[in-house]
């Protein structure tokens, strides 16, 4: 089993959350994976865009605000 460090964004409405999660990898099964825990940090950071609770979200990933430009 091996275990590499991943960065997911999470797009919600005008923000960005990038998440720090472990993929693992095995020679079994579908992989790589990751852990329920991991899984679980993903949707709460989900949910806490979603009610705009910043705060919340801030103490589980990085934050970016997006800004849309005319080309």
């Amino acid at each position: 089993m091996k275990k590499r460090l991943y960065k997911k964004l999470i797009h919600e409405g005008e923000y960005v959350a990038e998440v720090d999660i472990e993929l693992i990898d095995t020679d079994e099964g579908l992989s790589p994976y990751i852990t329920l825990e991991d899984a679980q940090k993903l949707d709460d950071v989900r949910d806490y865009l979603r009610r705009g609770d910043l705060h919340s979200a801030a103490q589980l990933a990085r934050l970016y605000t997006l800004t849309s430009i005319a080309v």
